[in-house]
């Protein structure tokens, strides 16, 4: 039965206008019988690029060994984090001058925040309650909460498709998932913006597993503020620099909770009083980590002349094959898809429930040569990273799937 799957994978393959990206990430590894892995938990960590080692080896030799402190200005390692943060935005919809590249994006949820809880107080509508998506990863809800009680706002919690509906006269911003980390459901950025705005509310959007996955239309949707990770998708390496995005119109309000020195209009003057810079440089805090910041500048290479819609139409295309051949492969009632099936309301992953041995599932095929990951309680992650995923990818994947859970 699988052949007529692996036939298909294979012309699907031929046929991908993307697969010559593959060839651009470090991909070998042992996946048995001499076969290459089959890494689908670029959801988790994005493979490395095959250009990040020497330009790091570079960034130490030259710039750090012989140029040392001329290259903050000579090398550009002051301007990096906007430099960065201008190619993420393209990815992300976001024109130049308005995303910043910089610290975890654990901080760029504080910051944008409770930098909106302080617009809703400019504007003086008595705004004091801050709305968190319910099933959000957990370090933003942990930070709305501690935004909440630093800013004396309630919080309260809301299902992401329903976030909208909650808003009322009260709401001062609502944090939401663009997709959902545990499920690959894709909310609704668009018309939850929008209904957001006509509340009267503003709105941060968690990026973290959209960026890079799939068109996000930040500028065309009027977004407030978002935040992501670059690990991901954006294969920017271990705990790479994440990103803030404030839009345009908002950058001269933006009053951000950690005012530091690299945010200031003049950082060299050490004036003991805080002038925020104008514009994107605003968002930024303390000194950049400049060797994680050029290797996710070397990382973003990979992106030149790439077109988000491509990757979205293979990312679909992708994950309804995988979904197709989980159903003809996979003994009946093993696994429950918790992805929607509806392309709309869908990421770049797949999500299965398998009761009641997923972890133990996870870890067989992790040792067959097929990673993705485990959630607890009984949630197996296949994240499809259309750069390198091959349809091959996705049809051995399900069929080792299917060996494993008909054991």
């Amino acid at each position: 039965m699988s052949e007529p799957l692996a036939a298909e994978a294979a012309a699907l393959d031929a046929a991908d206008p993307l697969r010559g990206k593959r060839a651009e990430f470090v991909l070998e590894g042992d996946g048995g019988e001499g076969a290459e892995v089959v890494y689908l938990d670029g959801n988790s960590l994005g493979a490395l690029p095959r250009a990040v080692p020497g330009r790091v080896a570079d960034v130490v030799a030259r710039e750090w060994g012989r140029l040392r402190v001329r290259s903050w200005t000579e090398s550009g390692w002051w301007t990096a984090p906007e430099r960065v943060g201008d190619r993420i935005g393209r990815l992300v919809g976001a024109g130049p001058g308005q995303v910043v590249a910089g610290d975890s994006t654990s901080v760029n949820v504080f910051k944008a925040v409770v930098a909106a809880i302080r617009l809703a107080g400019q504007d003086g509508h008595g705004r004091d309650e801050v709305l968190v998506d319910a099933a959000t990863f957990p370090t933003d809800g942990y930070l709305a909460r501690s935004a909440a009680r630093m800013t004396g706002c309630r919080i309260r919690a809301a299902d992401a498709a329903d976030i909208a509906d909650a808003a009322g006269p009260r709401t001062a911003v609502a944090l939401v998932n663009h997709v959902d980390y545990r499920t690959g459901r894709l909310n609704d950025l668009p018309a939850t913006t929008a209904a957001l705005h006509a509340a009267g509310a503003r709105v941060v959007w968690d990026l973290c597993h959209s960026a890079g996955a799939l068109p996000v239309g930040l500028d065309a949707h009027g977004v407030d503020l978002a935040v992501g990770c670059t690990y991901k998708y954006l294969n920017g390496g271990p705990g790479s620099p994440a990103f803030l995005h404030v839009r345009r119109d908002l950058q001269p309000r933006f009053d951000s909770p950690l005012p530091g020195w690299n945010s200031h209009a003049d950082p060299f003057g050490m004036s003991p009083d805080y002038v925020p810079a104008d514009g994107a440089p605003r968002g930024r805090v303390g000194t950049p980590d400049i060797l994680s910041l050029l290797a996710l500048d070397a990382a973003l290479d990979v992106w030149d002349g790439v077109d988000p819609t491509a990757v979205r139409a293979k990312s679909l295309a992708l994950t309804d094959f995988f979904l197709r051949c989980v159903r003809t492969y996979v003994p009946a009632g093993r696994v429950e898809s918790l992805t929607p099936d509806a392309h709309d309301r869908r990421g770049s992953q797949v999500s299965l429930r398998c009761v009641p041995d997923a972890e133990a599932v996870m870890a067989e095929l992790v040792r067959r040569g097929v990673v993705g990951d485990f959630r607890p309680p009984d949630v197996l992650r296949f994240g499809f990273t259309p750069l390198y995923t091959r349809f091959a990818d996705a049809e051995r994947a399900a069929r080792v799937l299917a060996g494993v859970l008909g054991r």
